[in-house]
């Protein structure tokens, strides 16, 4: 970790990403990629376990002899088998930084793919049409051929030589094509003016936040409205699996409409936690938060439908971005105790998660998560004079969580329609 934050500090990535609508016979080509890239994991991984204390060397010898032994690996670019093999030492890597560090629970030992989505390209195996940078021909011998790229993002602002990475991504509604570009998301627009205003942040399962100026946002909770929707397409799609038995055409076309779905609403969620995100940061110049564990508080069952519904880890990720993107600060405070102590007089006021209006014998009278929100606000403001949300000694989310696409060598994603 501390090498990935050494790298952090040292090169920043942006990450653009293409819509591409291959003809059947490259859906074909790319799906062989996707399933090459995969097995080359895998007998790397299987590798790995059978040959304990194996370094990274010898996983990438041992890569160089698969592609001599398969007639199939030899055809995918070699780059694009050593991000194979990136992606075992990654998962290792994390796996052993657990176990130094004694993280309750399971550890994360590395394990076989099934389901792998995206192929991944450095810097052979592909090129760009050199006039409009609008289509992309990927020249190993699996044949995909020239893709157009469909997207409002133009590269050709972009030097060749700034593209570290070119991936092809499988999704429910179709395949894409990201380039992860070595560039500073600074540098690509002005920092937001200075507004003289800071506001601190509750986030809650009522409201999407509440503020410590009053405001309150409304949840949108996208799955709960879709949920009936998920259900019935879900309900369709198991009425034609057949156990036992290869499924039949009709069983994956309600598979993939369910998967759309699902898509569709993981997107709403997505997009509104952008949008709101960019407007906290745009009318502050420091915004503060709740360091919450949401992997922890999942656990409880029956409130993780409605955590996970609610997007706060990436709600904090965005916002993180944008404030370091625009030149604003933003804090991750301790969550101790912000519901439950009075903004006013600072006296511990005890209340169960029904009573929702905060009353202290002092007569300070407030909205519960409106007090909450002006403590992480007070809290917030007492660790101004240090860095960010390294105030409290923890790695933040923009260092780790802004690894949008799970890779360990592509931070800062930015969607296209933003």
């Amino acid at each position: 970790m501390v090498e990935f934050r050494q790298w952090f500090a040292k090169y920043q990535m942006f990450v653009l990403e293409y819509k591409v609508k291959p003809k059947p016979q490259q859906v074909q080509a790319i799906e062989e990629a996707i399933k090459t890239h995969q097995f080359v994991r895998n007998k790397v991984l299987r590798y790995w376990m059978d040959n304990r204390g194996q370094g990274k060397a010898e996983l990438f010898r041992y890569n160089t002899d698969l592609r001599a032994g398969y007639e199939f690996v030899e055809e995918l670019n070699s780059h694009a088998c050593q991000t194979a093999v990136e992606r075992v030492l990654r998962s290792i890597t994390k796996f052993f930084d657990n176990c130094k560090k004694s993280k309750p629970g399971k550890k994360g030992y590395p394990k076989f793919q099934k389901h792998n989505r995206s192929v991944e390209y450095k810097t052979s195996g592909w090129k760009l049409d050199p006039q409009t940078k609008k289509h992309i021909d990927f020249i190993d011998k699996k044949n995909i051929g020239r893709l157009k790229l469909i997207g409002s993002r133009d590269l050709y602002y972009f030097q060749p030589e700034q593209i570290k990475r070119v991936r092809i991504v499988r999704r429910a509604d179709g395949y894409y094509v990201q380039f992860v570009l070595k560039l500073d998301p600074k540098d690509t627009v002005k920092p937001f003016p200075v507004t003289q205003k800071c506001i601190g942040i509750y986030v809650g399962l009522k409201e999407f936040y509440a503020d410590s100026n009053g405001h309150l946002e409304p949840i949108p909770q996208f799955y709960r409205k879709s949920e009936r929707q998920l259900n019935r397409a879900n309900r369709k799609k198991s009425k034609k699996y057949r156990k036992g038995q290869p499924q039949s055409k009709n069983y994956h076309k309600a598979r993939m409409r369910y998967a759309r779905k699902h898509l569709k609403v993981s997107r709403q969620r997505e997009e509104y936690c952008k949008r709101v995100a960019y407007s906290v940061i745009q009318s502050n110049d420091l915004v503060a938060y709740e360091d919450l564990n949401v992997r922890g508080m999942i656990k409880n069952r029956k409130l993780a439908k409605s955590i996970s519904d609610a997007g706060w880890s990436r709600f904090r990720q965005w916002l993180e971005y944008f404030g370091d993107k625009y030149g604003k600060a933003t804090v991750a405070v301790p969550p101790h105790y912000t519901s439950q102590i009075c903004s006013h007089c600072g006296v511990k006021v005890q209340k169960s998660l029904s009573t929702r209006t905060h009353v202290c014998q002092c007569g300070y009278r407030e909205d519960r998560d409106v007090n909450a929100a002006i403590n992480i606000l007070q809290k917030g403001l007492s660790t101004v004079g240090h860095t960010g949300t390294y105030a409290w000694g923890e790695t933040p989310s923009s260092l780790v969580g802004a690894i949008l696409l799970g890779y360990g060598d592509s931070v800062n994603q930015e969607s296209s329609s933003l």
